[in-house]
C-alpha cells in the first residue's frame, strides 16, 4: 500500500484548511521572514547597529513581545502551517523521477524545502530562545541542551552562537535558503490558488516578481550569516547599556540652594538692620 493512502484525510474542511494554509504562508509567516532576515542583515553595519535593532523590538516589553506578538502572530501560524504542510506532503505522490519537468521539480522542492524549513525553525527558536521563558524550563532543559543562546541585551550573543560550530553555520545556510525558496515559490503557487494568475502567460510573467523576491531575501539571509561570522565582540563602551524601566526613573536628590537663593530680598532686608547700632563718630570742633 502506498504511503499517501495511509496519510490522514483533511475531511470536509480540506478546502478551508488549504486556503488558510496558503494565506498564513504569506502573512504573517512570509512577512515575518522578510522582517527577520533584514533585521539580522543589519549586523553588516556593525554590532552596534544590530544591537539598536534588537533594542527597538524588545523595548516593547515581555508581555507585548511574547504574549501579543510571538505566539499569536508568529509561532502559532508557523505551527499550523508546518504541521498541515507535513500532512499535505505525506499525501502527495513523488513522481519526479518519472516526470522530470521543471514544474514537477519545483513542486517537489516546494514540499521538501517546507519540511526542512519547518524543522530548521523549530531548532532555531530553541537554539536562540529556548521556546519558553519559564525559569524552571530554561534552567533544567534549555541550558543543559545548549539552547537559549540569544540575549537581547547583548545581541552579539547571536553571532557567538553561530561562530561556535561549522555544523551550526551549515544548518543556518541550508535552513535560510530553504525558507526563502519555500516562500518565494509559494508566492507563485499562492497566486494560482487564489486566482491571481490563472492563464499560462500570466503564470510565466508571475515568475519574475516571485524570483526577484526570492533573490532579494536570499541575499539578505546570506549577508546576515556572513555578518554573524565576521562580527567582532564589541569593546567596552561601544554598545550603549540598555536602559531598564527603573533606570529611566530619575533618582530624587537633595536640592542644594543656589547663590541666587541666598541673595533673596528677605535676607537682604534683614541685613540692613544690624543687631547693634553703629557707634557715632565724635564731633569735631
Amino acid at each position: 500500500m502506498e504511503a499517501n493512502c495511509l496519510a490522514p484525510s483533511l475531511g470536509r474542511y480540506e478546502f478551508v484548511l488549504r486556503r488558510l494554509h496558503s494565506l498564513t504562508g504569506l502573512m504573517p509567516i512570509g512577512g515575518y521572514l522578510a522582517f527577520h532576515l533584514l533585521t539580522n542583515a543589519s549586523i553588516i553595519d556593525g554590532v552596534e547597529v544590530y544591537q539598536r535593532r534588537a533594542d527597538q523590538i524588545h523595548e516593547l516589553g515581555v508581555t507585548t513581545v511574547v504574549l501579543l506578538l510571538e505566539w499569536p502572530i508568529i509561532f502559532i501560524p508557523i505551527l499550523f502551517h508546518g504541521i498541515l504542510g507535513i500532512v499535505i506532503v505525506s499525501r502527495g505522490k513523488r513522481n519526479v523521477a518519472d516526470y522530470p519537468f521543471i514544474g514537477n521539480i519545483r513542486y517537489t522542492l516546494q514540499r521538501w524545502t517546507g519540511v526542512i524549513a519547518f524543522l530548521f525553525i523549530i531548532w532555531h527558536v530553541f537554539h536562540m530562545h529556548g521556546w519558553f521563558k519559564a525559569s524552571w524550563w530554561v534552567e533544567n532543559v534549555v541550558r543543559p541542551l545548549g539552547g537559549g543562546r540569544f540575549d537581547p541585551h547583548n545581541a552579539y550573543t547571536a553571532a557567538q552562537a553561530i561562530q561556535e560550530s561549522v555544523w551550526v553555520q551549515a544548518m543556518f545556510f541550508v535552513g535560510v535558503l530553504a525558507s526563502v525558496y519555500h516562500f518565494a515559490n509559494g508566492l507563485w503557487t499562492m497566486g494560482i490558488t487564489w486566482g491571481v494568475w490563472t492563464s499560462p502567460r500570466a503564470q510565466r510573467w508571475a515568475n519574475v516578481p516571485c524570483a526577484a523576491v526570492g533573490v532579494f531575501l536570499a541575499c539578505a539571509g546570506v549577508a546576515a550569516l556572513i555578518g554573524m561570522l565576521v562580527a567582532d565582540k564589541p569593546g567596552a563602551g561601544q554598545v550603549p547599556p540598555v536602559q531598564t524601566q527603573d533606570s529611566r526613573i530619575p533618582t530624587p536628590t537633595a536640592s542644594v540652594p543656589s547663590p541666587v537663593e541666598f541673595a533673596n530680598p528677605a535676607r537682604i532686608e534683614v541685613s540692613r538692620f544690624p543687631s547693634s547700632p553703629p557707634q557715632r563718630a565724635g564731633r569735631t570742633t
